[in-house]
This record gives structure tokens, sequence and C-alpha cells, in this order.
């Protein structure tokens, strides 16, 4: 077993509960244990009430919720992968934050795509997205998809020069679902860009065959905006990899457009790596 757990955050809503239950399977894929993890924002001004309160307060009302979402959430987990080892952890601030920090040194952050429940302190949405573009570990972003998916992992390549924490990750993901792999370049624009692309995506995945010979690794270039093509692959694969890019490509509002319509309009779950050293 790895001592590097898998961090799930939830909100008590029906969407983190169903991500909580896919980081436990992950969890046990992976001999790791599991942490889950809700964060109580107390408003401004506030402060936790005294133990000895006889009424109930707004934060006490929102420290009451964090609990009850914990201990749903570890039922569901116990529930779906008997005998795991699970952890609770309540944490306090602003939820984007609490939770994106517990994943310090995890092997994943598991969140739901966006919360639904009364628990509106810990929106899951706005957790996504920052998680997604601010974690040091993979984030992986649990929508409901169909449960009729090929053993496919995806993985979306911007540049062959930029991909090599993304296609790690999914060469690492096939190998462990025995599932095949397709690296995909949508391009919109420049066709010769494109063609030079494949020519060294086809050299990649050559090197990856020597390192994975188990893995059916293949690559594919299409003709449309990346979002709609990747988000359009989810319906089929049973993961999509996305490589997040340096702090000095942040400003470049392409990348974080990709990534946001991806997780937005996806069919199943996606997972989003940082780059190396991040």
């Amino acid at each position: 077993m790895t001592t590097k757990p898998i961090v799930v955050g939830t909100d008590g809503s029906a969407r983190a509960v169903r991500a909580v239950e896919w980081a436990a399977r992950e969890a046990v894929l992976r001999g790791a244990p599991l942490r889950i993890v809700s964060a109580a924002e107390i408003p401004p001004r506030m402060s936790a009430p005294p133990e000895d309160v006889r009424f109930e307060t707004v934060a006490s009302h929102l420290i009451d919720e964090r609990d009850q979402a914990l201990a749903a959430a570890a039922e569901a987990a116990a529930a779906t992968a008997p005998g795991l080892v699970i952890d609770t952890d309540p944490v306090d601030g602003p939820p984007a934050r609490a939770v994106t920090t517990s994943g310090s040194g995890a092997l994943l952050l598991v969140v739901g795509s966006h919360g639904g429940g009364a628990f509106a302190a810990m929106a899951l949405g706005s957790v996504s997205r920052y998680a997604a573009v601010h974690a040091s570990c993979p984030v992986v972003v649990v929508r409901e998809g169909a449960t009729d998916t090929d053993r496919l992992v995806a993985v979306g390549i911007r540049s062959a020069e930029d991909c090599s924490a993304a296609l790690a990750f999914a060469l690492e993901e096939a190998h462990l679902r025995k599932a095949s792999l397709l690296a995909v370049h949508a391009w919109q624009w420049d066709s010769h860009a494109a063609e030079r692309t494949a020519a060294e995506l086809d050299d990649l995945l050559n090197d990856c065959r020597g390192k994975y010979p188990d893995v059916d690794a293949s690559r594919e270039v299409a003709h449309g905006h990346p979002g709609r093509v990747l988000a359009d692959l989810s319906a089929r694969a049973e993961l999509v990899v996305l490589g997040r890019h340096s702090a000095s490509d942040r400003a470049v509002p392409g990348p974080a457009r990709v990534i946001h319509a991806v997780v937005g309009h996806a069919h199943g779950p996606v997972v989003v790596v940082p780059p190396q050293g991040a």
C-alpha cells in the first residue's frame, strides 16, 4: 500500500457523494488510503461558537453541516470499498483554497463537478475550477457520465514539447486500468502545425510503446476546438487527461479556456495534471 492518500472533497451534495465513491474505488485500485475533507467557511466577523453554547448560530450550523457531510461521505466510501482505510478531516477557510491545499502531497485530489446541496459554503463548482489551476497534485473532476464506456484513456496534447507530465500520467493510468491510450491533438487554424505535431506524436508514442508494451497507444489529430473535441471524446473514455501549463503560461487564455471547457462539459471524469515541478 502506498502511504500517499487520495484526497476527496465533499459538501454533502449528491454529486460530492458520487465523487467520494469514485475516489474510494480509485484508492482500492492503487492500494492507497482515502482522506475525505470538507470545509466550513465562517462568514467574516463571525467566530466559531463556544462549546457550551445553548442556541444555534450561523457558524454552528455551518460546522454541523460540514461534520454531517463528512460522516455521510465516510459511510458512502465504506459501503463502496469495505476494508478501505478512511480518514475524515474537517478544514477551515475558503473552501476552494482549503480543499486545494489539502491535496498537497496526495496521489490525487478528487472533487465533484459542482455542489448542489444546502451547504452553500462548499460550492464544489468554484472548488473544482480553483483546484484545477492551483493544486500541486493531479486533480480529478468527477462528472456524471455514461456507464457504457470503452476501456480507453484519452489525453489532450497541445504540443509535443509541453506534454510530458500529462502523457506520463495518462500512460500510467492506461497501464493500471488495462486500457488503451489515445493521444489527441485538436487544431482550428494551422494545418501545417497540426501535421508537424502529428509526426512528433508518432515519435513520442513509439517511445511510450517501449516503456509500456502492454498499452495499445495511438493518436488522433482532429479539426475542431480542443475543448469540444475532448468533451465529446469523454462520452466513451474512462478518463480524459489534460496537462496544466506552467505559471508563466497561465496568462495565455487558450489553455485555461480548454481546461474549463472540458471540465464544464465532459461526460465523465477529467484529470488535470500540473507541470513537472509544480
